[in-house]
């Protein structure tokens, strides 16, 4: 019976999303329209997507607790730990960010329409050629005011770590002369029950061979989350700071607050068909 309502409970969600997704596209369509400058249209859309994001949060039933968050009007270079289109989700949320992802993300269709409309900044993480103009790029936008969230994993995880982060993007920080704004993501509920049960990790996170269909779906037959982005105290670095003390120092501060996912008693698998 709790598969089968998973499943309904899936299927009823998924057809909610796909009329958000193309009301969010056409709204955005709108907004590429009618707005000329290209930095304005980032911030237009920007905005948009986190009216959106709000929106799919309440239908949803993803409730986000913002601990520590920074001033509305301070920008810098975000960063967190990855699990999946979820923190994403959460993070667009909680303010008008641009995202940075990767060219590959780009050329994948649905998402990279939906990345284009939302005002990504696109990376080759496979090419070390181009990172040289990827790092001014991110760079410039900073300087105009604008805040940027960078996944330094460079991918989605299964939670068990944090893995080690990349470091060379994380110095556009300082090229601009904004600050690093760190925060760690965490389940705090699932379907429920208290914290990260180990049980429910595929159907929250996005990682390895599972696709992106499988993972919208798994995550929508669950009847609630709760997460909490906590904000940590931003960090102001120098370009003539090593890079890899840098790194290391920023993701052992979101280790130390990330809490894995945690094996439930009855050690029970969660309904993921």
């Amino acid at each position: 019976m709790e598969t089968l309502q998973a499943g309904l409970r899936s299927l009823v969600r998924i057809l909610i999303f796909l009329c958000y997704l193309l009301g969010f596209l056409l709204c955005a369509f709108a907004i590429h329209l009618v707005t000329q400058d290209p930095d304005q249209r980032k911030r237009r859309f920007s905005a948009h997507a986190t009216w959106w994001a709000r929106l799919a949060c309440r239908t949803f039933s993803i409730r986000v607790i913002v601990t520590n968050p920074p001033p509305q009007d301070l920008a810098g270079l975000v960063i967190g730990n990855h699990l999946g289109f979820i923190d994403i989700l959460a993070c667009s949320s909680v303010h008008p960010n641009l995202f940075v992802t990767s060219k590959e993300m780009r050329e994948t269709p649905v998402l990279g329409l939906i990345t284009e409309m939302g005002g990504c900044i696109y990376v080759e993480r496979r090419s070390r050629l181009n990172i040289v103009n990827e790092l001014g790029q991110i760079t410039e936008h900073l300087k105009k005011g604008f805040r940027v969230v960078l996944y330094p994993e460079a991918t989605s995880t299964n939670g068990e770590t944090v893995l080690p982060f990349k470091r060379t993007l994380l110095t556009a920080a300082a090229q601009a002369g904004v600050p690093v704004i760190p925060y760690v993501f965490n389940f705090r509920e699932v379907n429920g029950e208290p914290g990260f049960p180990l049980k429910y990790r595929d159907s929250v996170c996005w990682y390895g061979d599972i696709s992106f269909h499988q993972s919208i779906w798994r995550a929508f037959g669950l009847k609630s989350l709760v997460c909490e982005l906590e904000f940590l105290s931003p960090v102001y670095t120098r370009t003539e700071d090593d890079r890899a003390v840098v790194a290391d120092a920023l993701r052992e501060m979101i280790l130390g607050k990330y809490t894995p996912p945690q094996t439930s008693p009855a050690g029970e698998v969660a309904w993921s068909r």
